[in-house]
């Protein structure tokens, strides 16, 4: 048997929200989509979306059925997302949180874990955790 790679698929509550902090800020770009159902103050709504960054890909999907949009607020669906998280590999992460400060992204200065890999934690729009991390030198 082999595989190769893996994509996981998130749902979450406000698409345009979630594509900007995984574009916008980790520099994945949309590679598919669904159709755009509707558009709200000039912004395009659409129900799932496949992002690529060079060897990560990851999917989202609205966790609601068109018409149904719940609360963006809604903090117990949140703080459910909260045994969830991406790691992402990432040669430079002091570098990178630098970067995301930058940008304004909420995220603590980079820790050496026990097990000897630096990493950066911070949550996405939906509560996931993501971490960028490294072999500590």
């Amino acid at each position: 048997m082999e595989i190769r790679g893996l994509c996981p698929l998130l749902g979450v509550f406000d698409m345009p929200r979630s594509v900007r902090f995984y574009c916008d800020n980790l520099g994945f770009e949309i590679h598919q989509r669904s159709a755009t159902y509707a558009v709200e103050d000039g912004v395009e709504l659409f129900h799932w979306a496949w992002l690529r960054r060079d060897d990560a890909e990851l999917m989202l999907n609205t966790a609601y059925d068109e018409g149904q949009r719940p609360d963006l607020e809604n903090l117990m669906r949140v703080a459910a997302h909260q045994d969830t998280t991406l790691y992402l590999a990432c040669p430079d992460v002091d570098g990178a949180y630098e970067e995301l400060k930058a940008k304004g992204v909420s995220c603590e200065p980079p820790q050496t874990a026990w097990y000897g890999m630096r990493q950066l934690s911070m949550r996405d729009p939906d509560g996931f955790g993501v971490v960028l991390q490294w072999r500590a030198e």
